[in-house]
């Protein structure tokens, strides 16, 4: 079988924490499922995207956590960070009414483009329930051991650390605040950003400015949430 190298490319201190999980039998059948759906079909991110969001936010360095579901699975789109695009690649319409609820909450104007990596480096965890998906088929590498892998991240964060901002818009998402102990971190819900359901209580939210008057009060540095 052909030997795919997912542990290695993560980020050092996510590395360590989850080492345990490397070791487990569901992610060595992750790997495989992978190796056979990379011979028979286009899979999204490319492998060296697949941790992007772990590689851009160290452990010790997350300050929020936004969570999303699945990759875009369009050509070009995915590249390892929940709702973003790399600069040149429309703007999802989710990601569109995030930046519209920026600008309503901050003031702040709406970006020519949707890449999330100035907030990564900030500190912002952009995470995806399930890390692949193939070209062209929502949800379709869902239960295969992406969901438990990053479960564990998430359990790590709410054991290890504190004052956490975890940022869940829609029913997946909000899920996973069982994960989460409410004692030591903050928990923002809404409803998903998406053009169906944003009307319904996602726009005037006021999570971003929230989020940084939180962090502000813990001493922990607010996020600058412009990206041009």
């Amino acid at each position: 079988m052909e030997h795919v190298t997912l542990n290695p490319a993560i980020e050092q201190s996510w590395k360590e924490v989850l080492k345990d999980e490397f070791n487990k039998e569901y992610f060595s059948k992750l790997k495989e499922f992978l190796v056979e759906e990379k011979k028979q079909s286009i899979v999204y991110p490319p492998g060296n995207l697949i941790f992007n969001a772990f590689n851009h936010t160290p452990f010790n360095q997350v300050k929020i956590v936004m969570l999303g579901q699945d990759p875009y699975h369009g050509p070009n789109q995915a590249h390892g960070l929940c709702f973003s695009v790399p600069k040149g690649v429309a703007v999802p319409p989710s990601l569109v009414n995030i930046f519209k609820e920026i600008n309503s909450d901050l003031g702040l104007p709406i970006p020519l483009h949707g890449n999330l990596e100035k907030w990564a480096k900030q500190g912002v965890l952009l995470l995806n329930a399930t890390l692949t998906v193939r070209a062209h088929q929502a949800g379709s590498h869902q239960k295969r051991g992406w969901e438990q892998f990053t479960d564990a991240a998430i359990v790590k964060l709410s054991e290890q650390r504190q004052n956490i901002i975890f940022m869940l818009w829609g029913a997946y998402a909000q899920a996973k605040a069982n994960l989460i102990d409410n004692q030591k971190h903050h928990i923002l819900m809404a409803p998903h950003p998406s053009p169906l359901s944003a009307h319904r209580g996602f726009f005037g939210c006021k999570h971003f400015s929230k989020a940084n008057k939180t962090l502000n009060d813990n001493a922990m540095g607010g996020i600058e949430w412009s990206i041009d």
